[in-house]
């Protein structure tokens, strides 16, 4: 497997898929269960193997159908319907009983059986997608902010550059999430992907999707979690911890989910291992802050940055191989 210039894709989508099977299985524990389970550092590697494989959850099914949407969108089109199609596959999947003919979208991925398991999906995705309705920022389908948004907007990062990488996060989110919350830390994440990917570091990233969101309207609580997460992470009397994490709140909704992983991301920049951990261990949404910092770093810090023993077992390893190989491909002239 080339690991040159392909490496940063597919370190965003392994490191999103790594701190998803991370996070998922303490997902809904307090810190104090984390610590009483695995002890005072909390949990540091995988809880669990089924079968030697470390399974993901929704949020790293829904990037993936995010990426298998914008792949399949035909050329020099809108992708958001394709990408709100591949959605309503991956809808298809939570019916929990595998049937891959009944395609409602061109793809590799409604063959997997592993893309048929039920991980804990977000109600309002679900909600929103068997409305049958397609949300958007100017007609939202709702008024949630939830994280379910943001957890899947990396690919747009991966295929665009950051100023349309920030508006096609935006407008993925609101295919199911209606606040400006909801699909303004979507939009922000994307860029930020984009921008490391180009070679910014994540303080000039932050600074430059930070010019981007004053563009928009309703973007006060994104913007004020934003400045929390940086105002923590250079607060040196508070050093990094559980306790510091929690401060920023519980990652259930967006712009929480971001500050949250920005935090992780700044205070351990160089560090995939501490970064992911720390974002992974508090009483909040787990899997959706772990996938977020894990695509943050692995695409500020490549392949050679995540740990080889959580590569080896992660679920669909040679599906995401493969969409990350197409992805760099579609992304080149774009």
């Amino acid at each position: 497997m080339k690991t040159t210039s392909l490496s940063p894709h597919l370190a965003c989508l392994l490191g999103g898929a790594i701190g998803d099977a991370l996070g998922g299985p303490i997902e809904f524990l307090s810190l104090a269960q984390i610590r009483a389970k695995f002890g005072p550092s909390g949990i540091t590697g995988y809880a669990q193997l089924d079968g030697g494989i470390a399974r993901f959850t929704d949020d790293t099914q829904m990037t993936l159908f995010t990426a298998e949407g914008f792949l399949l969108a035909p050329p020099n089109a809108d992708p958001i319907p394709t990408v709100h199609r591949a959605y309503r596959a991956w809808l298809q999947t939570q019916s929990g009983r595998f049937d891959p003919s009944r395609k409602v979208l061109e793809g590799r991925l409604l063959a997997l059986p592993e893309m048929w398991a039920l991980r804990a999906p977000g109600a309002t995705c679900l909600s929103a997608l068997r409305s049958g309705r397609v949300g958007s920022i100017a007609q939202p389908l709702n008024d949630s902010k939830g994280c379910g948004g943001i957890m899947r907007a990396a690919p747009a990062g991966l295929l665009f550059e950051p100023q349309v990488a920030f508006e096609m996060g935006c407008r993925l989110a609101a295919l199911t999430h209606g606040h400006p919350s909801g699909y303004l830390s979507a939009g922000f994440f994307a860029c930020l992907v984009s921008a490391l990917l180009r070679g910014s570091d994540l303080p000039a990233a932050i600074r430059l999707a930070q010019l981007l969101l004053l563009g928009h309207t309703g973007r006060e609580e994104t913007a004020a979690a934003i400045q929390a997460a940086l105002s923590l992470a250079a607060d040196s009397s508070v050093p990094p911890s559980p306790e510091a994490v929690e401060r920023l709140g519980g990652a259930w909704i967006g712009e929480e989910a971001l500050a949250i992983s920005l935090y992780c991301a700044l205070v351990h920049p160089t560090d995939f291992r501490a970064a992911v951990l720390l974002s992974v261990n508090h009483s909040g949404d787990s899997d959706s802050t772990g996938a977020i910092t894990g695509n943050l770093l692995g695409a500020a810090l490549g392949l050679a940055a995540i740990p080889q023993e959580w590569i080896e077992p992660i679920e669909l390893r040679a599906e995401i191989e493969r969409l990350a190989v197409e992805i760099e491909k579609a992304a080149s002239p774009r």
